[in-house]
C-alpha cells in the first residue's frame, strides 16, 4: 500500500466531515457515494501554495487539514488523504502516478490518482478539478459515464490515457486529461515533483489562488478563481467578476474557509482586479 501514517485514521471524524451517515460497505455504490461526498465537502484548492507557505507531502497532515481545519488541498493532499481513509475502511487502494496532458504532450509524473480494487479495478480521483465524479472501470474500453461527462480509456505503449469525450460532436477527437501506468507508488515517490511544482514558474499553482468543489454531489459545481466566481447549476453556467474586497467573503460563503488577517493580506497580493 502507498500510504503510511504515524497514527490511525480518525474514520468517524473523516466520515462526519464528508457527511456520510452509517458505515460504508466495500462495494461500488459506497465508493461512488464517498467520492461524490468528498468532492462536495472537500475543495480542490491551492491557497497554502498561493500564500507561499507550501504544503507537506504527508497523508497525516493532509487528513488533519481536511478533517480538523475544514480545508481542502491539491491532488497530493486530497487523493493521499482519501486513499488513507479508503484503506482504513477496508478498500484495496494503490496510488497511480500520472502525467497531465491538458497543455499538450508531457512525460513528467506530476499527478496522483487512485486505483481501487472491488469486483474489478476502478480509477478514482478527487483531486483533478472538473473531472469524473464517479469511479471509472479501468479494464473497460469505450465510453463510460463519469457523472459529469463521458470518458474513455485509451491504451498506448506509454500507458493508459484518460480522455474526455465531446458527445455533442460525434467527430470530435477525445481530449486527453492525463496518462498513467498501473504501477503502485508510495506517496514519497512524489516528493521531488510536489516540491518543485509549488515554485515552478511554468506552473500556476503559486501564481493565483483558486478553489472548486461539487454542489450537492454534482455534477453542479462552484469555482472561485482569482477574479471571478463561476457556478454551474442544472447545465447553466453563470460567472460574475469578484473584486479583491469580495474574494474572502466568497471563499467563506461557498467553501467555508475563513482566512486570518495575515493570510488575507498575502492573498491580496496574488489577486488582480476583476475585469467586467
Amino acid at each position: 500500500m502507498a500510504i503510511t501514517l504515524d497514527s490511525p485514521v480518525d474514520v468517524p471524524g473523516y466520515l462526519e466531515r464528508l457527511g456520510y451517515d452509517g458505515v460504508p460497505s466495500l462495494d461500488l455504490p459506497s465508493l461512488t457515494r464517498l467520492q461524490q461526498l468528498h468532492m462536495t465537502a472537500v475543495p480542490f484548492e491551492n491557497l497554502d501554495i498561493a500564500l507561499g507557505d507550501g504544503v507537506a507531502l504527508d497523508a497525516g497532515a493532509s487528513i488533519n487539514k481536511i478533517v480538523e481545519d475544514r480545508r481542502g488541498g491539491w491532488c497530493f493532499e486530497v487523493n493521499g488523504a482519501f486513499a488513507a481513509l479508503l484503506e482504513a475502511l477496508g478498500f484495496r487502494v494503490s496510488l497511480l502516478g500520472a502525467a497531465v496532458l491538458l497543455n499538450g504532450p508531457n512525460r513528467v509524473i506530476e499527478h496522483v490518482a487512485l486505483e481501487v480494487e472491488l469486483d474489478q479495478p476502478y480509477l478514482v480521483d478527487v483531486g483533478f478539478g472538473e473531472s469524473s465524479i464517479c469511479p471509472l472501470a479501468l479494464n473497460r474500453r469505450g465510453r463510460q459515464d463519469g457523472g459529469s461527462a463521458a470518458y474513455q480509456f485509451i491504451a498506448s505503449p506509454e500507458g493508459t490515457t484518460l480522455a474526455l469525450l465531446d458527445e455533442s460532436d460525434a467527430d470530435a477527437v477525445p481530449v486527453a486529461q492525463y496518462r498513467f501506468k498501473r504501477v503502485a507508488h508510495s506517496l514519497t515517490d512524489f516528493a521531488a515533483v510536489a516540491a518543485s511544482m509549488q515554485f515552478n514558474p511554468d506552473k500556476n499553482w503559486h501564481k493565483r489562488p483558486f478553489a472548486t468543489r461539487l454542489l450537492d454531489f454534482g455534477p453542479d459545481r462552484v469555482t472561485l478563481t482569482y477574479d471571478r466566481l463561476k457556478i454551474v447549476r442544472n447545465g447553466n453556467t453563470t460567472e460574475q467578476p469578484i473584486t479583491i474586497n469580495e474574494w474572502s467573503t466568497a471563499l467563506l460563503d461557498w467553501f467555508g474557509i475563513r482566512l486570518g488577517a495575515a493570510a488575507e493580506a498575502a492573498l491580496r497580493s496574488q489577486i488582480r482586479p476583476a475585469q467586467p
